[in-house]
């Protein structure tokens, strides 16, 4: 069975975030787990990120958002990556200014 392209950008992530030691976890969604939690909650240099991962022209959900702008209020950082900005560096280039 093919990835598919959502799946391919989170691959892209997790060797991102591996090859920088980032500690990171992928929350899976269930019926007894929260819905619009990001794709990846990480921890950098004791700061927390969380990633939400998007293929081609996809686009956030109001709860992804909701969940997104409570991240940002309560002191966290809150990201949406689609694979341009991986080919970008953007991850990398996060990681390193949450390091600094």
């Amino acid at each position: 069975m093919a990835a598919t392209p959502e799946a391919k950008v989170k691959a892209k992530i997790k060797k991102t975030l591996k090859d920088n030691n980032v500690y990171f976890a992928m929350p899976i969604g269930t019926g007894y787990g929260s819905s619009g939690v990001p794709d990846f909650l990480c921890c950098v240099n004791g700061h927390f990120l969380a990633i939400e991962a998007k293929a081609g022209k996809g686009t956030t959900t109001a709860l992804q958002d909701k969940n997104i702008r409570e991240i940002k209020e309560c002191g966290g950082m809150a990201v949406v990556i689609a694979e341009e900005q991986l080919e970008l560096g953007y991850l990398e280039q996060l990681i390193q200014l949450m390091r600094s």
